[in-house]
């Protein structure tokens, strides 16, 4: 079960890193115009918690052998169709669903600091 654990985080892990990693270049891109910089972050993580929401959502519904954790388990564990289905996707889910609520408190991070830096003037 741990492996299976270590899998589903290092799979949406990486998908959130380079998320992360668009919206900090993006971010970088409008340095410029520092509190459209802060507002377009805040709008795009918070974009991104959506989107990990809606796939915590989904996963359990999802094939397990369709998956990257799935393919991420060597060797394969031998459970039955409907045991690995149930594990799989109830890993994944967990695993989105704490990054969505990490994404968000991120996203509302960039909006307050958007706010503090234009009521500063």
């Amino acid at each position: 079960m741990l492996r299976l654990e270590e899998a589903a985080e290092l799979s949406v892990g990486r998908a959130v890193g380079f998320g992360a990693l668009a919206i900090f270049v993006t971010m970088a891109g409008l340095a410029a115009y520092p509190v459209v910089a802060l507002q377009t972050g805040a709008g795009l993580t918070l974009l991104m918690g959506a989107a990990l929401a809606v796939k915590g959502w989904l996963a359990p519904q999802r094939s397990y052998r369709r998956t990257e954790v799935w393919l991420m388990l060597d060797p394969r564990p031998a459970w039955p169709p409907e045991v690995a289905q149930r594990l799989v996707g109830g890993a994944l889910q967990a695993v989105f669903y704490r990054y969505a609520r990490l994404v968000v408190v991120c996203a509302f991070a960039l909006w307050g600091a958007s706010l503090l830096l234009r009521l500063a003037g």
